[in-house]
């Protein structure tokens, strides 16, 4: 393998590695940009309930929305107020209470009876009573009463049970009901015996009406139906929270519905964010390289459009969130628009649609937003077209104004809380955004231009008026040169319509592509005169060589003096690429004869570099057809076909098209367009016989001598009759 070829292959390896470079730089700013806190009016806040804020939050748009919280606490409220349900005094808990306070009171009776137990192993019997609590205090009394008495206690505490029995008694009210029991207790009675009847009677007392947990939820579910959601509205502009202020839950519910409040799962944004990111980004980068070439292949234009993708979005995501009417004051579209008139509108149409999608990324009811930035976009695009005239950038502005103004009434219309003032506010911001998105296009594209050389289509236009200071000087000094550029940019532009190359660049890069031949105009076969000396006649072949190739360099100076975009330049640079000049090369070889030492092919080489774009490359193949139809004068089609494909397998044979992209197919559909060309050039022309216009006759006009000329015998086309 050459060491050209390993050079050329480390160039393109390195090439492709800065490429990939700016493009994951670009993402990494891009995911930095939609992320990071860099708003000047954030789009959420670290608030938690208790927590003080720290300004003045304002709604940043109209809504109205329920309220869960506050529909929740009033569900509450009318569940709280609802009673506790509890089923009627139940018979059978009184009876069996009864039962067992007369059971309970055998017992006791039984242990007073007990002949064989003494006084200590009483009281062991009666505390180990397991359906009564008496207290030995109680149990050293009971003990201590004669049968009478005791028969007179008995007969107390089932009735003072079964009075209070009577009642309803409820789980909450069994203490009230206890403490009711000495007042039901008869007078009669020693403050003794009474003492004794109101234990027995607590220990024996218990609720008779039970609480019913059905029929109570039934009647707190009926209420929480019955309470209609609370809803809570909030007007653009309305502040939500004062300064200083501690956030409740109404107020943190307030935020979140605006999304205002920055969410717990942080990671699991950023990890969206970047999957987003990461699919732009991959998106991007196989349109660019499988759909357009160029600018893949130029670093210093991949760079401009990551600075203008980066330098909208950033001020986008400064300006935009939280706004009510700058989102649609703020001019993204003239991203698009910038990038259609610099490079094309296919790239500006893609990255009008990936920028519209990071721009919206996280903020709130941005559907909207998405679709008016898009739309306004691919319709001011469309509109600008090739961006040839000023007046196409003033349709560009009504499209995009337009496109706006169409999705805001879109989606305020049916919005009820947008009125009428609100609508006509951000029709009026998207006819401004219109109009600054044009004006913006139009400065940017001039100043990258002039800084960075790059080539639009208004410039393109300046400088191929015919008055242009350059061409002025061609036409004057080279006339011949001037003619032959004009029928090459004709041949070329054609054939740059057909394959889909730039048709206005390859015209006016042709017009120029030898205009270093007016430094020395008389070297050059076609500026000159008939029947004088040619001085190449005079010039040994190196130097006559040399002295064409100069007009190379020559016209390279000339296009910096007069400020040629670079992308002009590459015309008059590459449109001989680095081929040689086979007529002097041809006269060295015949003079150095049989010699042993053959002449140099270096010094018959033009310096290149080859053509490395498809219009350049057109503009060799025009230029070289041109030249030799001019010298051969094809008599047929037959013949034009073939000098055209002469020139086509020369330039392919020398590897001048290696690096353009041209596939066979583009040199085919090229080579017809040339054929088309040349042959309406080129055609054969009858030879008209001339006209000797004899007097006129009395009474006879001019028109009858001049047929009457025609028509006498001697005329060489007598045979023809004119009529008259």
């Amino acid at each position: 393998m050459s060491s050209a070829v390993v050079t050329r292959q480390s160039r393109i390896t390195r090439q492709t590695i800065l490429q990939f470079g700016v493009l994951v730089l670009t993402c990494v700013l891009a995911l930095a940009s939609i992320t990071l806190p860099i708003t000047l009016r954030p789009a959420s806040f670290p608030l938690k309930i208790g927590d003080v804020a720290s300004q003045d939050i304002q709604a940043p748009s109209t809504i109205t929305y329920t309220s869960a919280y506050m529909t929740g606490k009033a569900r509450e409220e009318a569940e709280s107020a609802v009673q506790p349900v509890f089923l009627p005094a139940d018979p059978t808990i009184n009876r069996h209470q009864i039962e067992r306070l007369r059971l309970g009171l055998v017992y006791i009776n039984t242990v007073r009876l007990d002949l064989f137990a003494s006084h200590t192993q009483k009281l062991a019997d009666l505390d180990r009573l397991s359906d009564f609590q008496i207290n030995p205090e109680t149990a050293q009394a009971i003990l201590s009463l004669n049968d009478q008495r005791w028969q007179s206690v008995q007969t107390e505490a089932l009735d003072v049970l079964e009075r209070l029995m009577r009642t309803t008694i409820r789980e909450d009210g069994l203490d009230e009901a206890r403490r009711s029991i000495p007042t039901l207790v008869s007078f009669s009675l020693p403050e003794e015996q009474a003492s004794i009847v109101v234990d027995l009677v607590s220990s024996a007392v218990v609720p008779n009406s039970l609480y019913s947990p059905g029929q109570t939820e039934g009647l707190r579910q009926n209420a929480r139906n019955k309470v209609s959601p609370v809803t809570q509205s909030y007007i653009a502009g309305e502040t939500i929270v004062l300064r200083g202020q501690v956030i409740d839950e109404t107020d943190r519910e307030a935020l979140e519905q605006f999304g205002l409040v920055k969410p717990d799962n942080y990671g699991d944004e950023f990890i969206g964010a970047a999957v987003l990111v990461l699919l732009m980004g991959v998106f991007t980068g196989m349109f660019m390289s499988r759909r357009l070439p160029y600018p893949m292949d130029d670093l210093r234009s991949l760079v401009v459009i990551a600075f203008l993708f980066i330098t909208f979005l950033v001020g986008a995501r400064l300006s935009i969130p939280n706004r009510t009417v700058i989102p649609y004051l703020f001019p993204l579209p003239a991203f698009g628009l910038t990038i259609a008139v610099l490079f094309s509108s296919e790239l500006g149409m893609v990255l009008s649609l990936v920028i519209s999608v990071l721009v919206v990324f996280g903020i709130p009811y941005n559907t909207e937003l998405n679709f008016f930035y898009i739309l306004s976009s691919l319709c001011g695009i469309l509109a600008l077209g090739k961006a040839r005239k000023v007046a196409n950038f003033f349709w560009a502005a009504v499209a995009v104004g337009l496109a706006g103004a169409a999705v805001v009434l879109a989606y305020r219309l049916p919005d009820s809380v947008t009125d009428a003032l609100g609508i006509a506010t951000l029709v009026g911001a998207a006819a401004f955004n219109g109009l600054a998105s044009a004006s913006l296009t139009l400065l940017f594209q001039f100043l990258f231009a002039q800084m960075l050389g790059l080539t639009t289509a208004l410039q393109l236009m300046e400088i191929s008026r015919p008055d242009h200071p350059l061409l002025q000087h061609l036409l004057r000094s080279a006339p011949g040169t001037y003619q032959h550029s004009l029928q090459v940019s004709n041949l070329a532009e054609q054939a740059a319509e057909a394959i889909g190359a730039d048709a206005l660049l390859t015209r006016v890069g042709a017009l120029y592509h030898d205009v270093g031949k007016a430094s020395n105009p008389l070297f050059f076969i076609e500026n000159q005169v008939p029947g004088k000396l040619n001085p190449h006649d005079d010039l040994d072949p190196v130097t006559s060589s040399a002295t064409i190739i100069q007009h190379v360099s020559n016209g390279v100076t000339l296009g910096k003096k007069h400020r040629l975009p670079p992308r002009i330049s590459d015309f008059i640079s590459e449109h001989h690429g680095t081929l040689i000049t086979r007529y002097q090369y041809t006269r060295a070889l015949e003079a150095a004869g049989k010699q042993a030492a053959l002449p140099d092919p270096k010094m018959f080489r033009y310096p290149g570099p080859r053509p490395r774009t498809r219009e350049t490359a057109l503009v060799m193949l025009a230029d070289g057809c041109e030249a030799r139809a001019r010298a051969d004068l094809p008599k047929d089609e037959v013949e034009l076909s073939a000098l055209i494909k002469r020139v086509f397998d020369y330039c392919q044979g020398e590897g001048q098209l290696d690096d353009t992209r041209l596939t066979l197919r583009d040199l085919n559909t090229a080579a017809d367009s040339f054929l088309n060309t040349l042959r309406g050039i080129y055609h054969t022309r009858i030879v008209y016989p001339d006209i000797k216009v004899l007097p006129k006759g009395e009474g006879e006009t001019f028109e009858e001598a001049a047929l009457s000329q025609f028509n006498r015998p001697t005329s060489p086309i007598a045979a023809r009759q004119i009529p008259k």
